[in-house]
């Protein structure tokens, strides 16, 4: 016989859920709270640098965000992260300049700031605007925000409205500019060679299936043979129509056309497309817009460059700020001050290559460009038995090595590294060859499609359609990351890897018998955009283990938190955790 439901607990019951729905319900109209308050009473205002100061004759960097999240993804920038950005440019003496700014330095050849930087975020979110708001407050930085002309005035209110993007300029921290009339592709293949022709980005839904496409202003729209579906007069009154689109909307919405464009796509414009469709844009460009940025993945512009050529850096949103700086480092040829972090950590450390930054219980080694990154673990080859745990946090795609007995003066040493979702053990005697002695595939990783980033818009031809998606697997996209927990012990003459708490190599000989311990970055040559690197090695513990001089373990390295910091590290991601649950669920 079933038993019968007592109606006081079912109440209670459903009290305790209501109560925890009103709950949450508070914490959303809080934080909304706080973002419309900080929207609708912030009275901050820039302040205009002093440019008699300025000296500068020879150029400036150029930086861009596709977009701010409160927590990062493979497409936004963690809003700590970019301040972090945004602080270290401060402190290497960065002073952010204006449209104008630029214009005069071209045309009346008017000097800029000994380190001059236009900043700029795209595609036009409400989340950039919301969360890098304060920080141009912070930094007195000025910025520019681009939009999507076909975004004006529907019902997305992911994307900036007139009205807003009007009010963000009155306290002198932004500017206007435009990516364009729409993000939308052209020529689409699938996977299977199969032609699929135009769609927009919202119209998209398996991005993975995608091999071949290029952007509306582009190319000639093609058949699925690639044979032109329209002459020379139909192409460009189509292409002139989305400028002409893009005028009508923004003078209609804003009362009038930003200065500044960032066309999509970049690096294909005056580069080896169809020289009529490259006339056509050219000609619609210098008539609506005062300057172009065209090209991408180099930050510096000289003053020998043209207003309508101009090229900036979009930073991923993976780049640490050591990365980042990096990067600038070698477009511009300057020297830069990498953030170091842990003082009492990093003096634990010697570093060989690359830059290094401790920072809360991680350690980040960022490898130069196309080289390693290298830090070596001091007094370490004192210790040869030794159990190494530690997060490997890193992109998926990339080099994160582990070195143990290392002998740097006679380049021998075990070397374990997980690389492109593989474990890889090799090991390399002195004056010998680098021998692999095993390679462990581990499980497959879990990723959203609409994390891809599409960056092989091309101009191609009907053999190429045909052989579809390349017969061997092309690999993660390179903006995805992954943590694996991985614990190694050497013991005498033996080796042993666990992965994800699973033992993946099991007691394996090595002839090696001493050297010290060392970490490493380096960028895989599948990143055809990205020769710089991040490793990312958390909650690191590095112990001595017991032998015949001594009975107890000696711990060389930690950075994992204990005790109490543990707790509140903790409880921190959780809090975290909840309030993105919250966002995207509500």
């Amino acid at each position: 016989m079933k038993a019968k439901q007592n109606p006081v607990l079912d109440y209670r019951k459903k009290d305790r859920k209501k109560k925890i729905r009103t709950v949450w319900q508070l914490v959303i109209l809080l934080f909304v709270g706080i973002l419309v308050y900080q929207g609708a009473f912030d009275t901050q205002q820039y302040e205009q640098p002093d440019r008699s100061q300025w000296h500068n004759e020879k150029g400036f960097i150029a930086l861009s965000y596709f977009g701010v999240g409160r927590s990062g993804t493979p497409k936004l920038i963690d809003k700590e992260l970019l301040d972090e950005h945004l602080q270290a440019l401060r402190k290497q003496g960065y002073v952010t300049i204006s449209q104008q700014d630029i214009l005069d330095f071209y045309q009346k050849k008017r000097p800029l700031p000994e380190k001059a930087l236009f900043l700029a975020f795209e595609d036009g979110r409400n989340d950039s605007h919301l969360f890098a708001q304060p920080l141009l407050e912070k930094y007195n930085y000025k910025a520019t925000a681009l939009t999507y002309a076909n975004k004006m005035g529907n019902s997305d209110n992911k994307f900036l409205q007139p009205k807003d993007l009007l009010g963000m300029q009155k306290n002198g921290f932004w500017e206007l500019g435009s990516n364009g009339y729409r993000l939308t592709y052209i020529n689409i293949f699938d996977r299977d060679g199969q032609f699929i022709g135009i769609k927009d980005e919202n119209e998209l839904s398996v991005k993975t299936n995608i091999e071949y496409y290029n952007h509306y202003l582009m190319d000639f729209l093609r058949d699925s043979n690639m044979i032109p579906v329209e002459d020379r007069t139909q192409m460009e009154a189509r292409i002139t129509q989305d400028y002409r689109l893009m005028k009508d909307i923004y003078t209609e919405q804003l009362g009038f056309v930003p200065q500044v464009y960032m066309i999509m796509h970049a690096n294909t414009l005056y580069q080896g497309m169809n020289r009529l469709v490259s006339d056509v844009n050219d000609a619609n460009i210098r008539q609506l817009f005062a300057m172009h940025f065209n090209r991408e993945g180099n930050a510096y512009n000289t003053s020998e460059d043209n207003l309508y050529n101009l090229t900036r850096v979009q930073a991923a949103p993976y780049w640490y700020t050591n990365h980042l700086l990096m990067k600038i480092q070698k477009d511009t040829k300057q020297k830069v001050k990498f953030v170091l972090g842990d003082e009492q950590h990093a003096a634990k450390w010697e570093r060989m290559g690359g830059a290094e930054e401790f920072r809360e219980n991680s350690i980040v080694l960022t490898s130069p460009p196309g080289g390693s990154g290298m830090l070596y673990l001091r007094d370490s080859e004192k210790y040869p038995d030794l159990r190494v745990i530690t997060k490997l946090e890193g992109n998926v795609v990339g080099r994160q090595a582990i070195y143990l007995r290392y002998d740097r003066k006679k380049d021998s040493f075990i070397r374990l590294l997980l690389e492109n979702n593989e474990v890889k053990l090799e090991e390399k005697q002195a004056g010998g060859k680098l021998v692999e002695l095993a390679k462990v595939p581990l499980s497959e990783i879990q990723w959203k499609p609409e994390d891809l980033a599409y960056d092989k818009a091309t101009v191609y031809n009907k053999a190429q359609t045909e052989q579809g998606a390349p017969k061997e697997d092309p690999g993660y996209p390179i903006n995805i990351q992954h943590t694996r927990q991985l614990e190694i012990t050497l013991s005498k003459k033996h080796l042993t890897v666990s992965v994800d708490k699973k033992v993946v190599i099991d007691s394996q000989e090595t002839t090696l018998d001493s050297g010290g311990l060392a970490l490493e970055s380096r960028y895989s040559e599948q990143n055809k955009k990205d020769d710089i690197y991040d490793a990312v090695f958390t909650d690191m513990s590095v112990v001595a283990l017991a032998d015949g001089t001594s009975s107890t373990e000696t711990v060389l390295f930690r950075s994992e938190y204990a005790g109490w910091d543990k707790v509140v590290y903790t409880s921190k991601k959780a809090v975290s955790a909840v309030i993105d649950w919250v966002i995207e669920t509500f």
